[in-house]
């Protein structure tokens, strides 16, 4: 038992340094995206009617750090803001697919065609999507939010490479570290238990193997940059690279939650079209990568393979391991101290303003609190908003405020908020 236990323990410490170096340069590219690329920018390239909107919602949201839970308010934002019904599920289906951290982390264990051909896919799907909404489920009378709030980014390239380090390695590393340590935790689980090329039998190529991992990622809640190790965990066990394209489709886009907020943003027609759409995508895009990645590997060998963990690895990667480890514990302690300072300065409340606390169930990054912030801000008489992700509180200042309008506010998101106080 114990040398299992040991085998687990090298197994997770390999796969953590195979792909540190990458994670951390992509948490530090997406710091930057985070900074420059504001809420009002989407909203002003997505708005409007016709092919254009959807090609920009699906090219832009391949790049962005959003995971699948953050992306759902994100989305209803722009909804709100004028993005019409294609663009938005353009968005909704490209975005959590990839990011520019899970990009490069799937580089590193899943080999450059690989990398190449994911946001590819995400870009299908979301074009794909947003077509046969705009097709099947097209924009009636959509009411615009007549609000705006002012851009509360910081001016100056100095303070905005601050913004972008504190965002690359403090919140999202938080946003998404739960996810990660038990996708590399279950990698190293697969790859120190279950022998290689076990589900070979059952689980390798053809339209089965791919149609299997689709339906296994459909319900499932993963992250698409915490999802990549399990997928190399599932191709060392012995399935396909097409199959666990179609795990690393499915996943990101879809699960329970995410099909309950859709329909709430974008009506049941288009809920459905956005669940079809990603089946659809997974299981095509995984049969395509299958076909196209041995014909790749004769004829650029650089493009082709699929990488597994090493036996060792190098300094460098071990020094980024640990760079990763001190960057993850970090997220984690200024999350549950931003927590703290924020419980003892809600106590020292002005009673001469009127002051709301509403509870709110379904965050689950900061995406998800920022979304939050923003639409309680954008409501008239609103003087400040405070929203705390770890407990699930959000405590809004002003005047002329009423406890249920702001929480259907908080609805219209894809979130369940109540009332606790008025003051």
């Amino acid at each position: 038992m114990l040398e299992i236990l040991q085998d687990i323990v090298t197994q997770t410490w390999l796969i953590t340094a195979q792909m540190a170096p990458y994670l951390l340069l992509g948490f530090l590219m997406a710091g930057l995206l985070s900074v420059f690329i504001s809420p009002a920018w989407l909203e002003r390239h997505l708005g409007g009617r016709g092919p254009g909107p959807v090609i920009k919602a699906a090219l832009l949201g391949i790049p962005l750090p959003l995971c699948s839970c953050g992306v759902l308010p994100v989305g209803a934002s722009l909804r709100q803001h004028g993005a019409g019904r294609s663009a938005t599920t353009a968005f909704l289906l490209s975005t959590p697919q990839t990011g520019v951290d899970s990009i490069l982390v799937t580089w590193t264990m899943l080999g450059p065609f690989f990398a190449l051909f994911r946001p590819l896919a995400a870009l299908v799907t979301g074009l794909a999507g947003g077509g046969a909404v705009q097709v099947l489920a097209p924009d009636e009378h959509h009411m615009v939010a007549d609000r705006s709030v002012p851009d509360t980014r910081p001016t100056g390239l100095g303070p905005r490479l601050k913004a972008a380090l504190s965002y690359g390695l403090e919140i999202l590393p938080g946003d998404i570290g739960r996810a990660l340590v038990i996708g590399l935790v279950l990698a190293g689980i697969l790859g120190a238990v279950v022998p290689a090329s076990f589900l070979d039998h059952y689980l390798g190529g053809g339209a089965l193997a791919v149609l299997a991992m689709m339906m296994v990622g459909i319900p499932l809640y993963v992250c698409a940059t915490g999802s990549v190790p399990i997928a190399a965990g599932f191709i060392h066990m012995g399935a396909s690279p097409g199959a666990a394209l179609a795990f690393l489709i499915a996943g990101p886009a879809t699960n329970v939650a995410a099909l309950t907020t859709v329909d709430r943003i974008l009506g049941r027609r288009a809920a459905a079209v956005y669940l079809l759409t990603a089946a659809g995508s997974a299981f095509g895009c995984g049969m395509a990568l299958d076909w196209l990645l041995p014909r790749a590997s004769l004829a650029i060998p650089f493009l082709g393979g699929v990488p597994h963990a090493h036996e060792s690895v190098g300094w460098g990667s071990q020094l980024g391991a640990v760079c990763l480890v001190l960057v993850l514990g970090w997220s984690w302690l200024r999350r549950r101290r931003g927590t703290e300072c924020c419980d003892g300065a809600c106590e020292a409340s002005n009673s001469a303003v009127q002051e709301h606390r509403l509870t709110i169930t379904g965050m689950h990054c900061s995406h998800c609190a920022l979304s939050v912030d923003r639409a309680l801000s954008e409501i008239p008489g609103v003087e400040s908003c405070e929203v705390v992700l770890e407990g699930g509180l959000a405590i809004v200042k002003g005047s002329g405020l009423d406890g249920a309008s702001l929480a259907a506010e908080v609805h219209k998101l894809g979130y369940e908020a109540v009332p606790v106080t008025a003051g």
